[in-house]
């Protein structure tokens, strides 16, 4: 569909367990900007709950795997602009927006050492 696309790796709040979640992504310099749309309904994805639980993801990209953090930003300026840019390579973020009345999660993942 023309997006790139990331494989996000959580660990379940409840149950422990990993859980992968394809993604698409923007970037903000050298980090990655997800957002936790779920097709705009109602609730936010498993996935951002369980990184809410445990900031210390996987993340599979472009060939490659890596620990990050993940971040979710709460400055609103950041917040917009962030969500801007990505709707602006993927318009249907643009519509989400519109499905719910919930504030889509935007989160930045940031590689650690």
């Amino acid at each position: 569909m023309g997006r790139d696309v990331l494989i996000l790796t959580t660990r379940g709040k409840r149950s422990g367990e990993t859980r992968e979640n394809p993604l698409a992504f923007s970037r903000k310099g050298d980090d990655l900007v997800v957002i936790a749309s779920k097709g705009g309904a109602p609730t936010n994805p498993a996935w951002y709950h369980n990184l809410r639980e445990n900031s210390r993801v996987t993340v599979e990209v472009l060939g490659e795997k890596f620990d990050a953090e993940a971040s979710p930003v709460d400055d609103e300026d950041e917040y917009e602009t962030l969500y801007a840019a990505h709707a602006a390579k993927m318009p249907a973020f643009n519509e989400y927006r519109t499905k719910t009345s919930r504030r889509i999660p935007v989160v930045i993942l940031k590689r650690v050492s």
